[in-house]
């Protein structure tokens, strides 16, 4: 009964159109949500409350947070510091904040010790922050210089910067040995990390700035200011127009799957990557999306400038 059930399911998406579907439930986070990472069963939520949430998703709670120092805006008031980024590795977690006269702070929190790594002296608009492994990190600005930094020796590997286009967004490969990146430009780039040399520039499909991307199992998903996402594969490049500007994509680990918020209300549409069919349309977020997550290729996470994160169950 239940196979009879998702092929009808199945058929009146292909002739009527993707499935309209609410949240499964809706979690609740410390302030609005900047930037999700998953790791064994744990996501760590980037707030602009100054903290990070430690939530179990199996409950859907919080566990912990982690809390740093509020800070002084122009004005000399005491305001929270925005946190745009958060990554894991192991026991360690790295992340973005915003710091005082408008740079950006880089924190490690290990073993219970919250440190800054990067302060605003060095005067860094950092944006996005991401592990190579235990001892390096790679940032990206918002001025494109790509930074690799060696945490031990404090010191940086290389500073590049592959265009005067502001930065918009990178994305590591599995392996962590490349990463696409992307900024104001249109333009795709597959880049060595260790090197930061170009190992290729992808034909230019957006037009104007892509707000974000992903990289899965060589495929490439972007998301654009001109309204259309575009897919890269080998072998086969294609697009998708929409009716609205597109600020967060993903894809699930095999890339069989894509996400795109896609509408004024902020809604999120779930295609196959293959055979391009719009499966489900995710609603009621609360605001901007910031972030797509898959917790696998039936569960969805989706986080706007809001402190409500969606769940979506799109097997159930």
């Amino acid at each position: 009964m239940k196979r009879v059930l998702l092929l009808l399911s199945f058929f009146a998406i292909c002739l009527f159109g993707q499935q309209s579907l609410s949240p499964t439930q809706k979690i609740f986070a410390s302030g609005d949500v900047q930037d999700m990472i998953i790791k064994d069963n744990i996501l760590y939520v980037a707030t602009d409350a100054s903290k990070i949430d430690l939530i179990d998703l199996d409950t859907k709670e919080i566990l912990s947070s982690i809390t740093i120092p509020q800070i002084k805006d122009f004005m000399g008031d005491i305001i929270n510091s925005k946190i745009y980024s958060v990554d894991v590795l192991g026991d360690d977690i790295i992340f973005v904040s915003e710091g005082e006269g408008g740079y950006r702070v880089l924190w490690r929190y290990k073993d219970e010790v919250l440190e800054k790594l990067i302060d605003i002296n060095s005067k860094y608009f950092i944006k996005k922050a991401r592990y190579i492994d235990s001892s390096t990190v790679l940032m990206g600005l918002l001025t494109n210089e790509h930074i690799l930094y060696n945490i031990p020796k404090k010191e940086l590997i290389y500073n590049t910067q592959f265009s005067t286009s502001s930065f918009s967004d990178f994305v590591l490969s599995e392996d962590k040995k490349q990463y696409i990146t992307t900024d104001e430009s249109g333009i795709v780039r597959l880049v060595d990390t260790k090197s930061a040399d170009i190992i290729k520039e992808y034909p230019s499909k957006n037009l104007d700035r892509i707000y974000q991307l992903d990289y899965k199992n060589g495929v490439i998903l972007t998301a654009g200011q001109d309204r259309k996402a575009v897919v890269y594969k080998a072998f086969d490049i294609y697009s998708m127009d929409f009716n609205f500007l597109l600020y967060a994509c993903a894809l699930n680990q095999n890339a069989t799957l894509g996400a795109i918020a896609y509408t004024m209300e902020n809604d999120v549409l779930v295609f196959d990557v293959i055979s391009k069919n719009r499966l489900y349309s995710l609603e009621e977020a609360r605001a901007t999306i910031t972030k797509i997550l898959f917790i696998n290729n039936k569960e969805i996470l989706v986080s706007s400038d809001s402190s409500q994160i969606n769940y979506y169950n799109i097997g159930e």
